[in-house]
């Protein structure tokens, strides 16, 4: 259940002494950031301000992740699970959400390997306006959609005439660098890798 202002007040508050375990996740990566409790009023608080807020057990008060770091959490969504007695939240970080100073408090475990895709693709944003000379990323973006489209093009063929040949060793490469100029290309278009998973997720309806 996608929790909204209208419908906080069905969760099963009274079941779990009106705390219920709050997973944070990268809404662009899916990696697990990290978990909190939140009460009634730490729900409400998020929904109203759209910046992931608890309620701090040990100092017995709402708190605002960031609230001193500056890292915050910019809210996409709340979802209740099967039983109304935890809540999965989807947000933007601004920064590294580990007090540690790191990206997830589950930082010396795995993550799946599509979630590179994400840290790709903010790392390549960052780069668009950037001096030319700093970086391959930088300087593609100043040459313009028209040549990073001619790259892509470029790279596509060589992975298809890569896959022809049966030379894995070559499609792997390919592949790769094909991966990074679309998503550089969809970057200079002010658009996302979402974009296009949007069209495939509605297609497969």
């Amino acid at each position: 259940m996608i929790v909204t202002s209208e419908n906080s007040n069905t969760l099963a508050w009274e079941k779990m002494d009106n705390l219920l375990p709050a997973i944070v996740q990268d809404a662009l990566s899916g990696k697990v950031l990290m978990q909190g409790y939140m009460n009634q009023d730490a729900l409400a608080t998020t929904l109203d301000s759209g910046k992931v807020t608890f309620f701090s057990r040990s100092k017995l008060r709402l708190w605002q992740k960031g609230e001193t770091s500056g890292n915050t959490l910019d809210l996409v969504s709340v979802a209740a699970d099967c039983d109304f007695d935890s809540l999965l939240v989807l947000a933007n970080p601004n920064g590294p959400t580990c007090h540690t100073g790191v990206e997830s408090c589950w930082f010396e475990g795995n993550t799946p390997s599509f979630t590179f895709l994400a840290d790709l693709e903010r790392l390549l944003a960052a780069r668009k306006g950037a001096d030319p000379k700093s970086s391959y990323t930088a300087s593609l973006y100043n040459k313009g959609i028209k040549r990073i489209a001619q790259k892509v093009g470029e790279e596509g063929v060589e992975t298809a005439l890569a896959a022809t040949v049966h030379d894995k060793e070559e499609l792997k490469n390919e592949a790769a660098d094909l991966l990074y100029h679309l998503t550089v290309l969809l970057q200079a278009s002010d658009m996302s890798l979402d974009d296009a998973l949007s069209v495939l997720r509605e297609r497969q309806k």
